[in-house]
């Protein structure tokens, strides 16, 4: 007996192989689960099919999430081959990368409309349309990053875009929770996935995490994965509008210092 047995889980967002929502998907079926997946954009068709060929799925869908109608058809087409959905995952994220670099200050109005629409309203559109197909209630996850809560160099609009993500988790927690429907967001620690590639600076920001980290590791999308499953199956069952770190104790820290730097201390 696994503990997604039974449970139909969409994911959206995965782009290969090393994709935490790729993480997230090989867990689920590794306890029972059926899955379908979405992508974005044909370019990573190639990618994901392979993907979905190594875990007997079926059903992979390309969706624009800032297209309403791609995203109706998208759930017809779900709701006509599965019925319902137990579990529903949004990984998700975009943002110019002139919109990442630079100065704070200069990030572009249009910038900042795509990146909110793409990484945080989509959780909402996607929602209204997965409610009426969670009728035994369910589970919604989203992936966020510890920039939402403290400054990160060069996230810049992507940190505002997480920041609102978290705040649509916890209203969305309290809209659905009276149908048994629970949503929350894992605020991962840095991986290296496509989407990372696109900060800049991002592989000082995974050496420096390494190093400073109380587990004194970085995590993977395996130990997302795995907490993914807690919040999807009946083990949390009581847990909603939460903000999990799996970030190997990071986001703890108030000074963070190499240990060199504090052997310095000494």
């Amino acid at each position: 007996m696994g503990l997604m047995d039974g449970k139909v889980a969409i994911v959206f967002g995965v782009a290969n192989k090393n994709s935490i929502a790729w993480g997230i998907t090989r867990r689920f079926h590794e306890e029972g689960a059926t899955i379908g997946l979405s992508y974005a954009g044909e370019a990573l068709k190639k990618r994901v099919l392979p993907l979905a060929e190594e875990i007997g799925c079926d059903f992979v869908e390309e969706c624009d999430v800032t297209d309403d109608e791609a995203l109706d058809r998208t759930f017809e087409r779900i709701r006509e081959r599965f019925g319902r959905i137990d579990t529903l995952v949004h990984s998700i994220a975009f943002a110019n990368r002139e919109d990442l670099g630079g100065r704070f200050v200069n990030i572009s109005r249009e910038g900042f409309k795509t990146a909110l629409d793409i990484s945080a309203y989509s959780l909402i559109a996607m929602a209204r349309r997965a409610e009426p197909l969670m009728t035994e209630g369910g589970s919604m996850l989203s992936l966020t990053y510890y920039a939402a809560e403290k400054v990160m160099p060069k996230y810049h609009v992507m940190a505002i875009a997480k920041a609102a993500l978290e705040t649509i988790t916890r209203y969305l927690a309290n809209d659905l929770g009276p149908k048994g429907i629970r949503v929350n967001a894992i605020s991962a620690g840095p991986i290296k996935t496509l989407a990372a590639a696109g900060v800049p600076g991002f592989r000082l920001m995974l050496k420096y995490s390494e190093q400073v980290s109380p587990l004194r590791r970085l995590v993977t999308t395996e130990d997302v994965g795995n907490t993914a499953l807690y919040l999807a199956s009946d083990l949390g069952s009581a847990v909603t509008g939460e903000i999990i770190h799996v970030d190997a104790g990071y986001n703890i820290l108030g000074l963070t210092l190499t240990p060199d730097e504090l052997a310095e201390l000494d």
